[in-house]
C-alpha cells in the first residue's frame, strides 16, 4: 500500500491525525495504533492488525483532501471500531474455519462418489480426485458467502462505532461523501478491499459476494438507529 507511518508528526495536519487517533483509541479502550497515510486520489481508509493493542490505522491522501476534519474523524472512528471489535482476526479465523470445512466435506463427497459410482472399494481412485476437485469449487463458492456476510455485518458495526465515538451526523456525512464518488477507482489491492471503509455498490445477487454493504443501506441504517 505504500503507507507512510507517522512516527513523528512533521506538520500540523499529521499532528492532528495522530492526536485524533489517540483520542478515539482512548475512548474505545484500545492501545494506540500506528497511524499512516497512503497516496491515493480516492477517499479511503483501512485498519489492520492482529489484536486490539497492536494495530495500524491508515487514511488516503484523497480522504484527507476531500473530507472535512469532522468527517475524517468519523472515518477514523469507524476504523478504530474495527480494531476494538477484533474484526481483522475474526475475519481471518472465520475464513480458516470455512476453508477447513470445505476441504473436509469435499473429501467425504469425493470418497462417496468413488465408492458408489466408480465402485472403488478404497475410495481413492480417479473418481475421488475429480469429485473432490469439483466439490471444493462448489462448496468454496457457497462457503464464501458466509465470509462475505460477516464482512458486511462488521461494516455496520464499525459505522455505529464511528457514530458513537464521534457523532451520527459526522458518520452519515462521511458515508455520503464516499457515496458521491462511488465510481472512482479505490487504488486498493484486492486483498485489502475488505479492510477499506468503502467497497462495491451492488444490490443484485452479486451483492452476496461483496465485502461491503451498499453505502445507501449503511446510511439508512444509521439514520434509522439514531432517528430523533
Amino acid at each position: 500500500m505504500g503507507v507512510h507511518i507517522i512516527d513523528r508528526p512533521s506538520n500540523a495536519d499529521e499532528q492532528w491525525l495522530v492526536s485524533t487517533v489517540k483520542e478515539l483509541a482512548d475512548k474505545a479502550g484500545i492501545g494506540m495504533p500506528e497511524v499512516g497515510v497512503f497516496g491515493s486520489p480516492a477517499a479511503n481508509a483501512f485498519a489492520t492488525g492482529w489484536n486490539r493493542n497492536n494495530a495500524l490505522v491508515a487514511v488516503s491522501t484523497g480522504l484527507l483532501n476531500k473530507m472535512s476534519r469532522e468527517e475524517v474523524k468519523a472515518v477514523l472512528g469507524h476504523e478504530i471500531g474495527h480494531v476494538a471489535n477484533g474484526d481483522m482476526i475474526t475475519l481471518a479465523l472465520i475464513q480458516g474455519v470455512v476453508n477447513a470445512f470445505v476441504m473436509f466435506f469435499a473429501r467425504i463427497i469425493g470418497s462417496f462418489v468413488d465408492r458408489a459410482i466408480f465402485k472403488n472399494e478404497n475410495g481413492h481412485g480417479i473418481g475421488f480426485y475429480v469429485a473432490t476437485f469439483f466439490a471444493e469449487m462448489v462448496l468454496g463458492v457457497l462457503a464464501s458467502t458466509i465470509v462475505f456476510w460477516f464482512s458486511r455485518r462488521r461494516e455496520y458495526r464499525a459505522d455505529i462505532a464511528g457514530a458513537e465515538l464521534v457523532s451520527p451526523a459526522a458518520m452519515v456525512s462521511a458515508l455520503a461523501r464516499l457515496q458521491a464518488e462511488y465510481d472512482q477507482p479505490s487504488d486498493m489491492p484486492d486483498e485489502m478491499v475488505a479492510f477499506g471503509i468503502s467497497g462495491e455498490m451492488k444490490n443484485t445477487l452479486a451483492g452476496l459476494f461483496m465485502t461491503h454493504p451498499p453505502l445507501d443501506q449503511r446510511i439508512a441504517a444509521l439514520k434509522q438507529r439514531y432517528a430523533a
